[in-house]
């Protein structure tokens, strides 16, 4: 294995009910690197980051996940948090009562007001207006949002998987976002974006696009998103925001059998 790639994941097969969610995934992510992973929404993004973290239900019938030469295909969330991978969840977690000082120190190994003061001002919220706010319901979606993104940098991982960071009411707009992730990556830390925009491609050292539950190209930034705008937009106008839901009468199994990307 080369000694700059962190990440690894080698022909991994989920099952979940109904569904193969992942169908032979192969990725690498190397330390330090900006990573964007692109799909139509359904494509099977969530269920690699799910994957990756170790969330229950999602073990892997088939392949294996190497961090840094390290197999955890078994190891639990725990487990994996303490050697350094953490994932910015889709939908932000809520703590009744817990100020957002005290969220941002709990994932800190050295706490302290000023790296918790830099994490909310890298997101672009007041460290005076926040603070000693609770992380609950009172806070917008885009708060919310935004403060998991300061507990994420303010814990400088060694990787960091975050879904659809620019989802959400009242969102970091791209080119905070893109600040946020440049400063992550000049600290140490490696990002793997997912997302289905692909003008959040332009910030990426590197670019994989997923189809059907598999990642079926990668490349730079611009080769992936020319790709995912002229073959994999289409299918998502045509079939909707969920292309391999129900109601798409099985087109699922076209793409996915019948080439239907290559089109």
């Amino acid at each position: 294995m080369r000694e700059d790639v962190l990440l690894t994941v080698e022909g991994v097969w989920v099952q979940r009910p109904g569904a193969e969610v992942l169908r032979g995934v192969n990725l690498t992510v190397r330390r330090g690197e900006l990573h964007i992973l692109l799909g139509l929404n359904g494509s099977g993004k969530s269920s690699l980051a799910l994957t990756l973290m170790g969330a229950s239900g999602y073990l892997p019938e088939r392949g294996r996940i190497l961090f840094d030469g390290k197999d955890i295909t078994h190891c639990s969330v725990t487990e994996r948090a303490r050697l350094g991978l953490t994932l910015a969840w889709q939908e932000p977690a809520r703590f009744e009562g817990l100020p957002v000082a005290d969220y941002l120190a709990l994932g800190m190994e050295n706490p302290s007001r000023e790296r918790i003061e830099e994490a909310l001002t890298m997101v672009a919220l007041s460290p005076g207006a926040y603070m000693g706010r609770s992380v609950d319901s009172a806070l917008s979606g885009g708060e919310r949002k935004r403060i998991e993104l300061a507990a994420v940098y303010g814990m400088r991982p060694r990787l960091a998987v975050l879904d659809e960071p620019d989802s959400g009411i009242d969102v970091l707009g791209i080119e905070e976002i893109a600040d946020l992730l440049r400063r992550m990556s000049r600290e140490g830390t490696a990002v793997l974006l997912i997302t289905h925009r692909e003008e959040m491609a332009d910030v990426a050292d590197t670019a994989s696009l997923m189809c059907g539950g598999a990642v079926i190209n990668t490349g730079t930034a611009a080769e992936v998103r020319e790709y995912f705008a002229q073959r994999c937009r289409p299918h998502g106008d045509r079939l909707g925001s969920q292309p391999w839901g129900e109601e798409a009468n099985g087109m699922y199994r076209r793409v996915v059998s019948e080439g239907v990307c290559d089109d």
